[in-house]
């Protein structure tokens, strides 16, 4: 959009001499980009004259609009260091949290000792919250370097409601579950995410989340969820997920969409096919997913449904020495033979000083070190560290991942989380998704393998995903919008993080800014914190 300019002499932020996309999918455009406060107020040429509080001389670089992550797991980590350093160093301006049906809101007297007792071990933090307002508030206080905005977490609601057990919910609970749903909407949930291979969310019926779901699509929310099988299931779990969605009526984003295991690569097409074909029917399908061939999420997932009723923990120590350990085993050995080795399977993360030394092996290696079979070594493993034992699988194709990310109905998330290489959120050896998976598509995939047009790249990771989750005045590069932006170099991009040193930052990210504040500057943090906290109902009449 071109103009010929407000009215003021003096701008707070000039950005001169760039390649400016809009983020619509069109190619780019040399011209000016001048900020006031926290908005674009022109956009063209013709600004040599003017002045600014600031000029950034982007001669050589490529400007964008700030990228939007749609499905993140960033909540708490931005009380523990809200520069939100491994995201903001991706271009991040805007996080999507409360994804795979995890938020830390409503929370129950027991989850609320729980998980307290976990941040006072884990980050040295006090829980002081129990609902979204509340952790609304504690973000707010503290300041943070991006824009936050987060679902409603249907496992958390559901053990919250119902309890961690294996049953129907009865129609006083869903009652209450839908008046929940209501309440955090109205407080500015931007709707509802399940994770339906975890527990609780692994025991609700079909019914029970299109009742909830009716409650989003009455406000136009999302419902957002990891399906209940990416594997040999995959084309049922495809089918239950537009079930509640047509029923339901509501907007839906599948997460991370891969095809776990070779044997199941093959269904890339009736996947691909599916979404298309449900799209031209009406639904308001979307998909994201994250440029690598590894998925990453709890080791206890590889037990069985029927094993993972209330705590886990105190179900395999109950089962040492019964008929249902050896039960246990073979499920385990069958969850071998699909993966093809433990050796494909990488710990991240524990918390106990004890198993410390094990974040970056594999399950292989560290059972073969310990002197235990494989079985024996992730039970033992589990219980030691209560059930908070992250893993690596690798489990995808490269040729599957290129194929999804082309589909023009799937947009590029991370699945990842705001870390850093200091503190204590540098635990670990996490998902590399969590520091690179942006320059990663726009260095490796874009630039150095052409597998799109630089403008449709950035689309995916802006305009597109503002658009489906009712972002009103971000992911585009307009008068009037946000100042959210990022500023990079086309020709170095790049992810740096690696599976075996992972805490890197990456490369190419020159200045990122929020609300019109410099928070990258010549790839350093500024320590701002110009974030908000976006609430959905608000964002709706922005504009």
């Amino acid at each position: 959009m071109i103009s010929n300019g407000p009215n003021e002499k003096e701008y707070d932020l000039l950005i001169r001499g760039g390649h400016v996309y809009n983020g619509l999918g069109t190619p780019g455009q040399d011209v000016d980009v001048a900020v006031k406060e926290e908005r674009i107020v022109h956009l063209g040429p013709g600004l040599e004259g003017r002045h600014a509080r600031r000029v950034i001389d982007a001669s050589g670089l490529v400007v964008a609009p700030g990228f939007i992550d749609p499905h993140s797991h960033t909540d708490v980590e931005l009380l523990v260091n809200p520069r939100a350093e491994s995201k903001i160093r991706q271009g991040v301006t805007t996080e999507i949290g409360g994804n795979c049906g995890f938020t830390f809101f409503p929370l129950s007297d027991e989850s609320f000792e729980q998980r307290g007792r976990i941040l006072r071990e884990k980050y040295d933090l006090a829980l002081d919250w129990r609902d979204i307002r509340g952790f609304f508030r504690r973000l707010e206080q503290g300041g943070i370097a991006l824009n936050y905005a987060t679902l409603l977490g249907h496992g958390t609601l559901r053990e919250a409601v119902v309890g961690c057990e294996d049953r129907v919910s009865e129609d006083h609970e869903v009652e209450e579950m839908k008046s929940i749903v209501e309440d955090c909407i109205e407080a500015g949930a931007l709707g509802l995410s399940t994770g339906l291979i975890y527990t609780p969310g692994v025991f609700a019926q079909q019914e029970e989340i299109i009742d909830l779901c009716r409650v989003v699509a009455h406000y136009g929310g999302v419902y957002s969820t990891h399906m209940r099988d990416e594997g040999d299931y995959l084309m049922e779990a495809v089918e239950e997920t537009i079930k509640v969605a047509m029923e339901a009526r509501v907007s839906l984003q599948i997460s991370h969409l891969k095809l776990a295991y070779p044997r199941n690569w093959s269904k890339i097409h009736a996947v691909l096919s599916r979404i298309s074909e449900v799209r031209t029917e009406g639904l308001n399908i979307m998909a994201d997913r994250y440029p690598y061939t590894a998925t990453s999420t709890f080791l206890s997932v590889f037990f069985p449904r029927w094993a993972r009723e209330g705590k886990i923990t105190e179900y395999l120590k109950n089962s040492k020495g019964t008929v249902l350990e050896s039960k246990l085993r073979e499920s385990i050995k069958a969850q071998e033979e699909k993966i093809g080795s433990w050796d494909n399977i990488i710990i991240t993360s524990v918390i106990t000083q004890k198993n410390s030394h094990l974040p970056g092996k594999s399950i292989l290696q560290a059972s073969r070190e310990a002197g235990k079979d494989p079985y024996d070594f992730i039970s033992d493993l589990i219980i030691e560290e209560n059930d908070q034992v992250g893993m690596i699988n690798f489990s995808l194709n490269e040729e599957t991942f290129k194929r999804i990310i082309l589909h023009p109905l799937v947009v590029i998330g991370s699945d990842g989380w705001a870390l850093a290489p200091y503190g204590k959120l540098a635990c670990g050896k996490p998902h590399p998704r969590s520091y690179g998976t942006f320059p990663r598509m726009l260095g490796r995939y874009v630039r150095d393998e052409r597998l799109m047009p630089l403008g449709r790249a950035i689309e995916k990771i802006t305009s597109l995903t503002a658009e489906k989750f009712g972002l009103a005045g971000r992911g585009r590069i307009m008068n009037g919008y946000y100042a959210d932006l990022v500023i990079f170099n086309p020709d170095t991009v790049i992810d740096l993080s690696t599976w075996e040193d992972p805490h890197r930052y990456s490369r190419g990210i020159e200045y990122v800014i929020v609300n019109g504040e410099v928070v990258i500057d010549q790839g350093e943090h500024t320590g701002r914190l110009p974030g908000k906290v976006l609430r959905y109902l608000q964002r709706r009449v922005i504009l």
